[in-house]
């Protein structure tokens, strides 16, 4: 057999195509929303509430940490600290400015170039789950930032 130097290039020139359209396709890791468990928290029902109504609610806060840390961290990063995929969520101002743009983010999710980016996760999550989550990112708030 002769050296066929095309079938070479054409062999390496796949598998790094491959290697590149994995890292891609894979560079959010599994985005599988995780349950969350809000049974102790007070229900809030099917219409969204415009303000957080777990603000400052302790066991609310709790769960939060869980549930960010099982559906957020992976994109926003441990203790809301982005390390440059997603917004660092520590900029996210308490009160209702901070609200009104979280709930259109879990609401709406985000795209880029038309790509779904982030996903929509109140087709997933719980009200309770999410407002929890917000509970737990205002004392993240960092104003330095």
């Amino acid at each position: 057999m002769g050296y066929k130097p095309f079938r070479s290039i054409t062999k390496y020139t796949l598998g790094a195509l491959m290697l590149l359209v994995s890292s891609t396709i894979f560079a959010h890791g599994d985005v599988t929303p995780q349950a969350v468990d809000t049974g102790n928290l007070e229900k809030l029902g099917d219409e969204w509430l415009e303000t957080n109504p777990y603000s400052g609610n302790e066991e609310a806060i709790e769960i939060g940490a869980s549930a960010y840390n099982q559906n957020c961290a992976r994109c926003h990063g441990l203790g809301a600290i982005s390390g440059g995929i997603a917004p660092d969520l520590r900029k996210l101002e308490p009160g209702i400015e901070g609200d009104e743009w979280y709930t259109y983010r879990v609401r709406n999710g985000a795209t880029r170039n038309g790509i779904p980016y982030m996903p929509k996760f109140s087709d997933v999550l719980s009200q309770e789950a999410l407002w929890s989550i917000r509970a737990w990112l205002e004392t993240r708030y960092d104003p330095d930032l």
